[in-house]
């Protein structure tokens, strides 16, 4: 039975699909915060099951783990022939730009096969809530800023198309399905990481994404900091992305997941604002009081100027801004990165 929670919510237990990753282990803390009860799957391909103690540690309070692959239709039978499911989250997927240029068939494959299988799973056992993970690649290279009414546009990667095809997935099903709640939460640029220090953005190897490979420079386990293209139309040649704190960003889902109503909804979660690559570098040498070497190189195939949010949407329905800025940002992911072991 849903019992209700404050504010007139209701406390769900909720599966978090790629909820050991950066931005699921910061969703399923703000979630055991407000009240809700988190089942996690995840193959732990790019993630640590250390991080799901480390959740477990902050918040004093207990995550059911499942370590299967949502691709496989089995496996995620098994977790909802094994739990009351209220609602699915759905991170797990493959992530990198770059990374899907040059790998574009596992791209396709894992990130559209996990949406649909979870989509099934919803019909086959009667889930009607379903939180997706989209991004602002969707809008490829539109004019600034995003706002959701937008017709969206081919991207440059296959990252980006697949996370089109899977709002395009769980649109059709809402069209043919009118008691399914879906929300497509299209976000920009996660960084920083709770304030404690236990949990960050750790991936696997060379960091793909920028604000954990600033720190590990400045941690001096990289030589310095790759700049990829100076020659765009932004305020300094670098490109500017709309970057959000995590921790706000995990709060924006949790705000989704209560607000949920019947039918489709399509919110952006970013700052409203631009910042460049070289802003942000320096934001992280005043927050922290440290140099961060860099070189400029050639553009990465698949990136694109700039973008960033327009937010009224989620502000006005969801009562959801976000509320810590790039400095925040800037201190928290270097506080994490300091006592990271990895």
């Amino acid at each position: 039975m849903i019992e209700i929670l404050r504010e007139g919510a209701f406390k769900m237990n909720i599966l978090v699909t790629g909820g050991a990753g950066y931005i699921g282990s910061h969703t399923c803390l703000a979630l055991l915060e407000a009240g809700h009860t988190v089942i996690v799957a995840d193959n732990l391909c790019n993630s640590s099951i250390e991080t799901i103690d480390k959740v477990k540690q902050i918040s004093n309070k207990d995550v059911a783990f499942n370590q299967v692959d949502v691709t496989v239709e089995a496996d995620v039978d098994s977790i909802f022939d094994n739990n009351t499911i209220d609602g699915i989250i759905h991170f797990a997927g493959l992530k990198s730009i770059g990374d899907s240029v040059e790998k574009p068939l596992a791209y396709y494959y894992n990130n559209l096969v996990s949406t649909m299988v979870l989509a099934k799973a919803c019909q086959k056992y009667g889930i009607k809530r379903f939180v997706f993970s989209s991004s602002a690649t969707v809008y490829g290279e539109n004019e600034v800023p995003f706002i959701e009414t937008m017709k969206l546009l081919p991207t440059t990667n296959p990252y980006g198309e697949t996370k089109v095809m899977g709002e395009r997935i769980l649109t059709d099903i809402a069209k043919v399905n009118p008691d399914f709640s879906v929300a497509l939460l299209r976000y920009f640029n996660p960084v920083g990481a709770h304030k404690s220090g236990l949990i960050g953005e750790a991936p696997n190897g060379i960091p793909n994404n920028l604000m954990p490979y600033v720190a590990q420079v400045a941690k001096g386990k990289l030589e310095k900091l790759r700049i990829f293209g100076n020659d765009y139309p932004t305020v300094d040649g670098t490109g500017v992305r709309d970057y959000i704190h995590v921790c706000d960003l995990a709060e924006g889902h949790v705000k989704a997941l209560d607000h949920l109503t019947e039918g489709l909804h399509i919110y952006n979660l970013g700052t409203g604002y631009g910042t460049s690559v070289l802003q942000l570098v320096k934001a992280f040498e005043e927050a922290n009081g440290i140099d961060v070497p860099y070189e400029i190189v050639d553009r990465r195939p698949g990136d694109i100027a700039g973008c960033y949010a327009d937010t009224s949407k989620a502000k006005r329905d969801l009562g959801w801004t976000a509320k810590r800025d790039i400095i925040d940002m800037c201190r928290d992911a270097w506080h994490f990165e300091k006592g990271y072991q990895g």
